[in-house]
Parts: C-alpha cells; structure tokens; sequence
C-alpha cells in the first residue's frame, strides 16, 4: 500500500513538473483583436483591420505591444495570451479625422514606461505610466519639441537617450540626444543613415523589387545595443510588398558614425501564408533571447491593410544581428528558458496538413472559391454567401493524420466597422472525422466572448483525423470568410527527397538580381530557399509553394552569396542541398 501511494506521489510530481516545463506554441500572425482602419478613404475597397508599425517593451515582467491607430495597446504575461487596453492618446481627439498614435516609440526609464507616436509638429504629448496594465498615464511632457515621425527611442547605459526618427524616400534617418529629465532636445539632429538602393538590391521598392518608378522608402528606426555595439535598425523599401524588411548599421557610439551590416535586411520574409517582416523593434524576453516583432502584409483592401508577427532574433558570435523567419507562419514555441537562437530553432516541426486539398463549403459567395481558403495566401480568401448560424467549410486531408493545432484566419468581407470596436466575437465549432460520417467536436468555442481574427488553438491532445469542419455560430460583423482555414501537425506518408539540380544564375550586368531553378521533388508542396553572405549564416529564407523557380531581386551588389535549399510536405522536411557559392 505505501508502494502505491509512493508511486502516486511520483507520477503527480512528474506531472507537475511536465506542466510546468510545457512549452506554449503561437503562430503568427499573432491572434490580437486588431482594430478596423479610422479613416474614410481608406475603406473605400471595403472596410478592413489594420495595424503596423509595432514596438514590444517588456516591462516590470510584462510585455506592452504598441502598434499604430488601435486606440490602445495590448499587454501580456507570456506573449501569447494578450489584453487589450482602450486608451485614446492623441488630445484632443479629432472623432472625424480619427488619428491615433501613428508608429509608436516607447521607452522604458527607471520604474517608468513612456510612449509617444509620430507627428511632425513640436506639440505631441509624451505618455508616462508606472503601472499601464490599466490606463494609468499623465503627460510627461505636454510639447515635445523634437517632432519626429516613426520615433524610436533608446536610454544607454551611461543614462543618456536619444531618438531616432525618419519616414521618406528622400530623406536620411535622422538622430538627436534629448534631456533625460526635461525631455528637451540637446543640440541639432544629425543624419544618421541613408538608403543606397543602387547598391542594396532588398531596398528597391515593389513586390519584387522591381517597381522602381519610385525609390524605397527609410523608416521606422529603432536602436539596440548589444555588447558594446549600437544596433541602428530601419525598414524598407515600402510597407505594401513582400520583401518589406528591416536592415541594421552598427556603430561604436549611439550617434554614429555607422557602418550598413553585410548581412542584410537581417528581418525578411517574401514568402508563406503571410509575408512581409519591415518595421519593427527588437527586444529580450525575461530569460534574456531575443526576438524581433513587425509588419506582415495584406495590401488587398488598402495598401495600408496590414498584421503583426514576431519571431526568434539575436547576435552571433560575430556580433551579426540576425531574425530566423524560417517557417515563420507556422507554429513555433515560446521560451521557457535561456535559447540559442543562432543554433536552435523554435520552429515546432508540425507542418501544414491541408495546402490546395480537396474542400467543400456551405455557400460560396461571387468568386471567394473554397480553396481560396487553403491556398496559403493571406491576400485570397473564400466567403460564404451570409454569416448565418450554419455556414461551414469542410477539408480533407487526404489521409487520416496526427493534427496539433489549428488557425483560423477571418477575411474582412462586408465588415462594417470602423476604428476599435470593443466587445465584438467570434463563435465556432470545429469538428473531425476520419471516413467523413462520424463526427466529434474537437475544437468548442461556442460560448468565446472575444475577438479572435486569427485565432490560433493548440490542441490539448492530438488528434487523428482525415477530415475537418468548421462551422461559423457568430461573426461580429461581415459575411464569414477565411482567408485560412490551417491545419498543423504530422502526416502519415514519406518526407520528401533532397532536391536535385539546385541552380542560381546571377546577372552580371545586374548582380543584385538571380534567378534561382530546380527539379520538382516528388511529393513535396513547397519548398525553403536559404541565403546569406556566408556558408555559416545562412540566416534568411525564402518560403515558396508548388512552384520550380524564383525571381530573387534583393541581393548586395558586387557580394558572393550562398544558397540551399529543402523541399517539404505535409510528413516533414528534406535534408538541405550542398550549400552553393554565388559569385
């Protein structure tokens, strides 16, 4: 009897501490109830969330993400479970033009967190708070006079601050020091940094960076510094395309001079379900790892229509800053503990189960098809003819396989809203099936009372399915309409070979452009292009699906640069080719 109640005593500590030492996955986009676009003219393809322009600042063993015009922020314990703040800072609000705190800056002094948004005028307030789990703020300055657009402000460790601002195709990023206690600016700005398109491909504006009837645009600087270096980040070539990013120069001193990293944009990702990683800011957790937040792109509705991502950051031993957006759109693990960012990666290795597989629907509304759902493209998506109680979409896997999480991603058809709608919410069930006739529930938020355009569930216990339904109980406004109905965790076939005959050709006359071509692989949906300006930092991707080539535009002029490449499916990924050397 002592032996049992032992072994009892065991198996609930060995619980506990498995409960304890379980690791919280996400997936962006991040699942934030996203406020609606304030502004008229920019509905007028359809009304539509937005956000951008996102700063995180872990805060007296919190996390406060700031973004711009969503008429508060949100803060969170573990960044995944986020709570929104209502909080208008702009005085006095202007209900008609409905401006907001546009690319926020914050900065964190001593048991104080401030924050303040863009504005060329020398009349902005500078928000002060010491608890802002809850509205909490005063003014801390009721007329900062530096008048910075896309601020990002930095304290260093002698105590001096600065800030660095800039938004322009034309203009340099600009750096000024201000008055710790006043606030006021000491001396002049000072440029900064420049873009040198001619030289950095990344930084040519367009989709594919190709669409150079205009020049890239410099904005959203932020500055971090890691081990005796200053980090001065910025992005572009422009918020509305794919390759949008981040690039850094480092320096000796907080105003420079600075030297442009060779490994660059060191935040990218042109390809998956959501694509876009420009604009953002780069922080350490409470286990000290890195991470860089940013700006993912939609541009359907409005150039501006937009969503937010994070993933794994950090420094190499060479002191090269670096973000691994590899697989960045599907789930990954949140720390629990000190990483390696530079050897490990946070990717969970559930891969995506239902890519362009058989779908059936309830309605379909003009041309939102259903596998517009499955696509994984953020910028199409598959509408029912209503939001009615009822309305489903149904996917087959294929096989039956082992499913880990799913996310649902909302399309805002025929949304009616405008600026931030609190008390709004999603309902739905999601059931599953192996032979498509006996059904069991396995995801049930009929009674949620949130906001969830994006929600993302991990399920408590896998489950072995072939089919699954989802189907829509209430919609806050809108017809229901998926962008993506994703499904994450193990098939039950082979991992796909190694792809053969790998090529990259380089222009010579035009070295910043290549044109990468391989062998289709047998049973593989898509495949990873790695690139960097070593064998050893191969630190950014490309993710593309169902397709033999790509049309890579953003290279350093005149740079060697080397290539790999794996291919996936639904059972996993293949071993990588050889690494390549470009000249």
């Amino acid at each position: 009897m002592k032996l049992r109640i032992l072994a009892l005593v065991f198996t609930l500590f060995a619980l506990q501490a498995s409960a304890q030492t379980k690791r919280l996955t996400y997936c962006n986009p991040l699942n934030l109830d996203y406020g609606y676009t304030p502004f008229a003219n920019f509905a007028a393809w359809g009304k539509h969330r937005a956000t951008a322009d996102p700063t995180m600042t872990f805060f007296k063993g919190n996390y406060y993400l700031f973004s711009t015009n969503q008429f508060g922020y949100w803060w969170s314990p573990d960044m995944l479970n986020w709570k929104f703040v209502s909080r208008k800072f702009v005085r006095p609000y202007n209900e008609v033009q409905g401006d907001e705190l546009c690319a926020p800056g914050t900065l964190v002094l001593g048991d104080t967190l401030l924050v303040i948004g863009s504005t060329y005028n020398k009349d902005f307030t500078l928000w002060m708070s010491t608890d802002p789990r809850t509205d909490t703020w005063k003014a801390a300055k009721d007329y900062f006079k530096v008048g910075a657009w896309d601020p990002g402000l930095f304290a260093d460790d002698d105590g001096r601050v600065y800030i660095y601002h800039g938004s322009s195709n034309t203009l340099p990023m600009y750096g000024q020091e201000i008055d710790r206690k006043t606030f006021e600016p000491i001396g002049p700005k000072k440029e900064m940094i420049k873009l040198n398109w001619e030289q950095h491909g990344w930084e040519r504006f367009g989709e594919n960076n190709d669409n150079v009837f205009l020049t890239g645009f410099m904005e959203g600087g932020w500055m971090n510094k890691h081990n005796g270096k200053y980090y001065l980040q910025y992005a572009a070539p422009g918020t509305e395309g794919r390759g949008y990013g981040d690039g850094v120069y480092v320096g000796d001193k907080p105003l420079g001079p600075f030297t442009y990293q060779k490994h660059n944009p060191f935040s990218y990702k042109p390809g998956g379900f959501a694509k876009g990683a420009g604009h953002g800011a780069t922080w350490a957790d409470k286990f000290g790892n890195y991470w860089h937040i940013s700006t993912m792109v939609i541009d359907v509705k409005n150039n501006f229509e937009r969503r937010i991502g994070f993933w794994p950051a950090g420094f190499d031993a060479d002191g090269t800053m670096f973000t691994n957006t590899s697989y960045g759109d599907y789930p990954h693990y949140l720390s629990n503990g000190k990483e390696d960012h530079v050897k490990t990666s946070n990717f969970t290795g559930w891969m995506l189960l239902n890519y362009n597989k058989p779908v059936q629907v309830s309605s379909t509304l003009g041309a939102y098809v259903p596998n517009l759902a499955v696509d994984e493209d953020i910028k199409t998506y598959w509408s029912a003819k209503t939001a009615n109680k009822g309305e489903w979409l149904q996917t087959d896997l294929g096989d039956v396989s082992t499913v880990k999480a799913i996310q649902i991603n909302y399309a805002d058809q025929d949304a009616g809203f405008m600026g931030k709608s609190l008390g709004v919410y999603h309902q739905y069930k999601i059931t599953a099936s192996n032979d498509g006739k006996t059904w069991r529930t396995v995801v049930d938020k009929s009674q949620n009372k949130t906001d969830v355009p994006h929600d993302y569930v991990e399920l408590k216990t896998p489950v072995k399915a072939r089919f699954l339904k989802i189907t829509n109980l209430h919609m806050p406004t809108g017809k229901f309409a998926l962008s993506g109905f994703r499904v994450f965790g193990k098939g039950a076939g082979a991992v796909p070979d190694t792809v053969k005959n790998f090529i990259v050709l380089r222009g010579k006359a035009e070295s910043r452009n290549s044109w990468l071509r391989w062998q289709q692989t047998d049973g593989a949906v898509g495949y990873t292009i790695y690139m960097g300006i070593a064998p050893d930092k191969l630190y950014n991707n490309i993710m593309v699906y169902n397709v033999n080539e790509y049309y890579f535009n953003g290279m350093e002029k005149d740079t060697p640069y080397y290539f790999q490449i794996e291919a996936f499916n639904e059972n996993g990924i293949s071993k990588r080719t050889k690494v390549m050397k470009v000249e």
